[in-house]
């Protein structure tokens, strides 16, 4: 079992088919036994992100209803959510001093520092971050963690 932390980009493929969907579909699947990890901050990007799609008319309205529901029943039952705390927001606030990240990649990206320090402490194995941003990798990477892009498994 690993546990991933999937930032939106890399979420929203379940969702939406775009380059890295099926692997993501594969790992997120109920039956891989793995575990997943997001930040609450998550659930407002994936709806912003359909909004979107259903406005430039990328996605059909019908499909992104569909979309929406289906992470709504999976943020209830699959998901475990990394809440919004000081200890997050103190991360965040010294990756933007290090790193020209935007708001909601430091918070994804602290919220996946702290949620990768909690595993280590209990001697469990880190977390793979999984974003479509490759700066954002480039970032995680330096801060230590293992991460991929699903962009890298058509």
């Amino acid at each position: 079992m690993t546990t991933f932390y999937l930032d939106t980009s890399a979420l929203l493929k379940r969702y939406v088919h775009e380059l890295g969907s099926s692997w993501i579909r594969a790992i997120t699947s109920p039956g891989s036994g793995h575990a997943l990890l997001t930040a609450s901050i998550t659930t407002v990007e994936v709806y912003s992100a359909l909004a979107r799609r259903k406005r430039e008319g990328t996605v059909p309205a019908a499909d992104c209803l569909a979309a929406a529901n289906a992470f709504s029943i999976h943020a209830a039952s699959e998901y475990r959510f990394v809440e919004f705390t000081q200890t997050i927001i103190l991360n965040a606030r010294h990756l933007l001093d290090q790193y020209p990240l935007r708001a909601y990649d430091a918070v994804q990206l602290a919220s996946a520092n702290v949620s990768n320090q909690t595993l280590k402490q209990a001697g469990l194995p880190e977390i793979v971050f999984l974003t479509s941003d490759d700066r954002l990798i480039d970032v995680a990477k330096a801060e230590g963690l293992m991460t991929d892009n699903p962009c890298n498994h058509p």
